[in-house]
């Protein structure tokens, strides 16, 4: 049988089962569930029981789809962490270099921001509940996201040397990243 060849598309996935995409849609809400109660009571006051409650489902079922209540808070930002970066990987491709891509990477950030409230206020506070490992990859990460916007900025503020430019950048996401200490929210 002759090799594949490389320059010729995949084969097209075969599209989930109806088990496999209850499945994922299980895993979605119960980090959106895990999301709310670690933001609204802390990682260590939130029992996998409770988690499950607000899904609808026992904590030891929550087994099928994480390892633990770590697992949980690991996968809550570690998906965060990488959509932060994707997004500003994608607004970095799309837009002219410097405040073109900056004026995207901040309405990116504010969106984000305030769909994602519940993620900033568990990144806030519950960080240190990490694993090492975890923690170190998903700092990596966060750092990643950083520099897209330091050189962004450095287009921006060419005189300016990098440590200025990180600086610069963790200054400005920190505005909307405060949004879960100053926006209410309200009855859905």
């Amino acid at each position: 049988m002759p090799a594949a060849d490389p320059a010729s598309p995949a084969a097209p996935a075969t599209p989930p089962t109806a088990r496999e995409a209850a499945k994922a849609r299980r895993r979605v809400d119960l980090l959106a569930a895990a999301a709310r109660l670690f933001a609204a009571r802390g990682f260590d006051a939130v029992r996998l029981e409770d988690i499950g409650a607000a899904v609808g489902i026992s904590g030891p079922a929550i087994y099928r789809h994480f390892a633990g209540k770590a697992a949980v808070l690991t996968a809550i930002l570690d998906t965060a962490s990488q959509d932060l970066l994707d997004g500003g990987l994608a607004a970095e491709a799309q837009h002219a270099p410097g405040a073109e891509t900056l004026r995207a990477l901040i309405g990116f950030q504010a969106d984000f921001a305030l769909a994602q409230r519940d993620v900033i206020r568990v990144q806030d506070r519950d960080m240190s509940a990490l694993p090492d490992g975890a923690r170190t990859a998903i700092t990596r990460t966060q750092r990643a996201y950083i520099d897209v916007w330091a050189r962004q900025l450095q287009v921006v503020h060419p005189h300016e040397d990098q440590a200025t430019a990180v600086f610069r950048a963790q200054a400005v996401l920190g505005l909307p990243n405060s949004t879960p200490r100053s926006v209410r929210r309200t009855a859905a």
